[in-house]
Order: C-alpha cells, then sequence, then structure tokens
C-alpha cells in the first residue's frame, strides 16, 4: 500500500481548522502521513487541533507530525512540510478547506493502478451558501505544455491543491519556491507539471475550497495581491526561464514580463529597478493575443519599457 504525505500549513484558522482536520484525520484510507506545519499561528488553531485529535484521532498519533516554525508565510510552511515528509506521493491541503472522506483512497487507488508523476482531479469553490464545481480540462504529459499555457491564461487551474505528486518528482528537480505568497500555486505547479512524465486526471470531485468574497476586497488588498503576484512570477521567470527557452511554450515567459511590467505601470511600483534585468526582457518580449495582458496594454508596456 502506497504512503501518502498530507500537508496542510496552520495560520488564522480557528474558525475552520476542526472541520478541516476531521476530514483530513477521517480518510477511508489507513496509509497516510499527517504533516500540521504550524507557522506561527497566533490563535486557538493549533489548540483546537489537538483537542480534536485527543477525543477522537488518539490512535492515530504515530501518524500524525506536528511541525512548528515561526511564521513565513504558505509558501515557506509547505516547504517545511515537505522537509518532513516521507510518503511517496504529496498532497497539499489549505487548513480553512476540506477534503472528501474518501479522497486519498480515490487518489491511491490510480497511483496504485497508473503509478502517474502527478494524478489531478476536481474541486467545488464553496461561497458561504453557494457551491460552483470546478471540472477541470484532460491534460496528460504529451499536452503539459499546453496545460502551462493555459494555467498561465487563467483558462486552466493552477491549484495545489487539487494535484497529487510523487515526491521524487520535487526532490529530484531543481524545484523554486515563492517568497511571497501570491500565485504561489502557480510558481510550483507550473515547474512539476514541466517535469512530469506522467499525468493523469482523476475525474471526481474530492476537495472544497474556500473562497472569499473577492467583491468585497478593498482597493489596497487587491494592490498588494497584485504586485506580490508580480514579484512571484518575475522570481519565476529569473529563475525558470532558461528551461522555458527550450520548451514549445517559450512565449510564455515573455507573457509573464509584460504581465509583470502593466501592473508595475497601474499600481506605480517600480519593479524596474527592483529587477533591473525587467526593462530588457520587456524589449525583447513578442506581442501576443495569447496572453492575459490585452495587446493594446502590451504595446504601452513596452514603450514605457524603451523608456528606461
Amino acid at each position: 500500500m502506497i504512503k501518502i504525505s498530507i500537508i496542510a500549513p496552520i495560520y488564522g484558522v480557528e474558525r475552520y481548522i476542526v472541520k478541516f482536520a476531521d476530514s483530513v484525520l477521517s480518510q477511508t484510507y489507513s496509509n497516510i502521513e499527517f504533516i500540521f506545519v504550524n507557522d506561527g499561528t497566533k490563535d486557538r488553531s493549533m489548540e483546537l487541533l489537538d483537542e480534536l485529535i485527543a477525543s477522537k484521532y488518539e490512535h492515530l498519533r504515530p501518524q500524525i507530525k506536528i511541525v512548528n516554525k515561526e511564521n513565513g508565510g504558505l509558501p515557506a510552511a509547505r516547504r517545511t512540510g515537505m522537509e518532513h515528509a516521507t510518503g511517496e506521493y504529496i498532497l497539499f491541503a489549505d487548513s480553512d478547506d476540506w477534503l472528501e472522506v474518501d479522497a486519498a483512497e480515490k487518489i491511491m487507488r490510480e497511483a496504485e493502478r497508473s503509478h502517474a508523476d502527478i494524478i489531478y482531479f476536481d474541486l467545488v469553490k464553496e461561497y458561504g451558501h453557494k457551491q460552483s464545481i470546478k471540472r477541470e480540462r484532460e491534460y496528460s504529459a504529451a499536452t503539459k505544455e499546453l496545460w502551462i499555457e493555459n494555467i498561465f491564461n487563467y483558462r486552466s487551474f493552477g491549484y495545489t491543491v487539487t494535484k497529487c505528486f510523487r515526491r521524487e518528482l520535487y526532490t529530484s528537480n531543481k524545484i523554486y519556491t515563492p517568497k511571497l505568497g501570491m500565485h504561489e500555486d502557480i510558481y510550483l505547479m507550473t515547474q512539476l507539471i514541466f517535469y512530469a512524465k506522467s499525468i493523469v486526471r482523476l475525474p471526481e470531485v474530492l476537495y472544497h475550497y474556500r473562497k472569499d468574497n473577492e467583491a468585497s476586497m478593498c482597493a489596497d488588498v487587491r494592490h498588494r495581491r497584485h504586485i506580490a503576484s508580480s514579484r512571484n512570477l518575475l522570481d519565476l521567470y529569473h529563475n525558470f526561464s532558461d528551461s522555458l527557452a527550450t520548451s514549445p511554450i517559450h512565449h510564455v515567459a515573455d507573457g509573464i514580463v509584460l504581465r509583470a511590467g502593466w501592473h508595475a505601470m497601474i499600481h506605480r511600483v517600480d519593479l524596474f529597478s527592483e529587477f533591473p534585468w525587467l526593462a530588457k526582457a520587456i524589449q525583447r518580449a513578442k506581442l501576443s493575443t495569447h496572453y492575459r495582458t490585452p495587446l493594446l496594454f502590451q504595446v504601452i508596456v513596452k514603450i514605457y519599457a524603451w523608456s528606461k
């Protein structure tokens, strides 16, 4: 029986931790390593988790790892969890969401059958009392470049939580992790998909993703999210562009810098000083209607880059 490690960073989720942990610890699959990473949370999340384990899941103590660290954000917490994982497969889960009780069993049944590098599945977005089922397109190792391109252009989901992957895929390749917690899923999954030699879709809804009400998000928060996203994507470009350059989707790298340049302009943040190579990268970038950034905006960004 293949072991799977479920890694869950915990920070500020005392309202949700019991429902989440109950869904994880009650999985019907038995060979699971549960890794809860306390990312320096200041609320009662860890206390509530311990109470739940003591009351219902004491028999699982040998399979549970509690890892404590100073607060460093989601990417760092996931990376810490990976350092403690021993399972052949890895599944990240966010501690304000929840899983179907047989999620691990269905994923591992597919892993036993296919031994795929990545097994991905569908999710439900939870909007309070409303739900929306999100089904992913069909991809394979032969179409992974299309998948990466679609993720960058928001035509497919970049969620890490809907993709179970071989731990070796992470440890045997030079995987970069972002410094900031925005679009970190795209950052990680782009690299894992790129290196994967086998990919299988499991057409099952196995994950419940709690969605914030973005319509009520204040302009300042949206501004900070866009800039954090741009910084992460530029970091990915800097670390990963050589690999992309030799692939059929080399133009994705151009789309990254053009989008970041546009965000820098409209949010008046000097990313050009922060990333000194950005202006020349934009100058070299080819315009395309395939990018997320509209063509007119791409032209404006290129003109601006030539003025730097």
